[in-house]
């Protein structure tokens, strides 16, 4: 029988379960390199689509690690899942990877949480502080360095770029109130931000694709080409820097 945990007490005790399982797994440097990450992908995958099952048995799962759980053409709730989002920093043995975790009702964010299980967080958007105090002028950017679109936006509202791995964590940067903004340009797909998005939709950020338009998620292609979470301060700048960023 389906239990009683509240959809945004189940996201969270996921999120954070599955980082135990993890961090586990990077335990005592038994595995390293591609192995810790192929290991990671597996059981965590494996104890989510577990824990849904019983507890959620008749919502529809959409997760980067497996099949379709359920018809999402025809389900309004949706759990869209990232049992490891940063997989290379996880292999890397870095902090900046996350476990995303939301339940979306036709489309919409409703019960989200991002754990970052190196840094011990675990990000609810059922409790999450509201972003506030002063803006500290720095983008969180790919480890890589700048994409075209955050470039501009950057230039045009002088901001530092702070390299950070996983998508997770650096949407977390701008709720933890760390990075004002976090522009993607460079395709993604819908697990890779969903959870993100929802708890920074709950903290007071702006949050849409970088043309302006509202995020909507379970998609048919879960392909998500663009997104942008900034304060709501500066998010008529950061939109206007995108619209023209030549």
């Amino acid at each position: 029988m389906p239990s009683r945990l509240s959809d945004a007490d189940l996201a969270a005790h996921i999120a954070e379960g599955a980082g135990e399982i993890l961090n586990g797994i990077r335990h005592g440097d038994l595995l390293d390199g591609r192995l810790v990450g192929d290991a990671g992908d597996m059981l965590a995958q494996a104890w989510i689509a577990t824990v849904l099952r019983l507890h959620r048995p008749y919502d529809a799962v959409l997760s980067e690690e497996a099949e379709d759980v359920g018809d999402r053409a025809t389900t309004s709730r949706v759990w869209i899942i990232d049992p490891l989002d940063g997989t290379s920093e996880y292999s890397m043995g870095t902090d900046n990877w996350a476990v995303h975790v939301a339940l979306t009702v036709d489309g919409v964010p409703e019960a989200s949480a991002v754990s970052l299980p190196a840094q011990g967080e675990v990000f609810r958007s059922d409790t999450v502080d509201e972003v506030t105090g002063p803006l500290t002028h720095c983008l969180a950017v790919s480890r890589y360095g700048h994409s075209y679109h955050s470039a501009a936006v950057a230039d045009r509202l002088n901001l530092s770029a702070v390299r950070i791995g996983s998508a997770g964590a650096k949407a977390m940067a701008v709720v933890r109130g760390d990075a004002d903004a976090y522009v993607h340009s460079g395709g993604q797909y819908e697990w890779d931000n969903c959870a993100p998005v929802g708890v920074a939709l709950a903290a007071g950020l702006h949050c849409s694709r970088i043309d302006g338009r509202d995020i909507v998620y379970n998609n048919p292609q879960p392909y998500m080409p663009d997104f942008v979470i900034c304060r709501s301060e500066i998010a008529d700048d950061v939109l206007d820097a995108l619209a023209s960023p030549w």
